[in-house]
């Protein structure tokens, strides 16, 4: 996958997960990759004592990991050498570096598996002793990170160039597609990926084009931040407060709070003219 400056890389996010889920649980070693091309590649392994791992490529259906996939749930084993419920395609791996205990934690988007991440022990550990909550927070985590990454691609796409200006129709989609991710950008703590959605923003921003057909006069400059632009932007999609503030996880009163203070920036007496003012000001599609 290329990456963009600043973000992360799909192998990243991984290696960061597999270090998270070693700390998080008690289990010494984990493990774990992302499907490419039908297979699970480990390419993230820390706590392991040989290098037996190295290597591991898991199918769907096979192993303790491939049942996770397929069942989209976590599995365990606390005796995986003489476990009956799963194939035994990666003995090599997992037996060559001793493990007895394993746990394998699906990673689901949008009810697919994208991967797998792995945490065991050498030792057998009692299943009713393990609490697999935190483990599975983890996964949920990248699930998440995936799940985001793979609408601001869509995005990406969606935003193509636009020679002969755009119609009412398409207008509208920009402008919901420039709210959406206003929304997505406001659950995302990686500053390198906020910052590759305020490019498509802007973008789409670039792309409407709008110019009242009467002007109302001069637009001083403004600037909004980015709470302000993020109510500004649902409430140009007819919201209520009570819907923006779902919407973008704030309070009631907080939404409007942040419609007040866009409101007196742009020295407007309504959302819908304050709206207008931002659209002519060029800081909303």
């Amino acid at each position: 996958m290329s990456t963009v400056a600043g973000i992360e890389s799909e192998t990243e996010l991984v290696a960061r997960a597999v270090r998270e889920l070693a700390q998080r649980t008690r289990f010494p070693v984990a493990f774990g990759g992302l499907i490419d091309e039908g297979v699970v590649s480990v390419t993230s392994i820390v706590g392991n004592r040989t290098h037996s791992l190295d290597g591991l490529r898991v199918r769907p259906e096979r192993g303790l990991g491939g049942r996770a996939m397929i069942e989209l749930r976590p599995r365990m084993t606390n005796d995986y050498g003489s476990s009956q419920q799963i194939t035994h395609d990666y003995d090599v791996f997992v037996l060559g570096e001793g493990l007895r205990t394993l746990l394998a934690l699906p990673i689901v988007v949008a009810g697919r598996p994208r991967g797998v991440l792995y945490a065991g022990a050498w030792d057998r550990t009692p299943e009713d002793g393990v609490t697999t909550a935190p483990a599975m927070s983890v996964a949920q985590s990248v699930a998440e990170e995936l799940r985001i990454r793979d609408e601001v691609s869509r995005r990406l796409r969606e935003a193509t160039p636009v020679t002969d200006g755009v119609a009412p129709q398409q207008r509208e989609e920009l402008r919901e597609s420039f709210a959406e991710l206003r929304s997505i950008a406001a659950s995302v703590d990686d500053a390198g990926l906020r910052a590759r959605i305020a490019q498509v923003e802007s973008r789409l921003v670039a792309l409407a084009g709008d110019t009242p057909a009467v002007s109302t006069g001069p637009v001083p400059t403004v600037h909004l931040s980015r709470r302000e632009t993020d109510v500004l932007a649902c409430a140009a999609l007819g919201a209520t407060n009570a819907e923006i503030a779902a919407q973008l996880g704030l309070r009631e009163g907080t939404v409007k709070a942040y419609l007040g203070t866009a409101m007196s920036k742009l020295d407007a007496s309504t959302r819908h003219a304050a709206v207008a003012k931002a659209r002519r000001a060029g800081l909303l599609p």
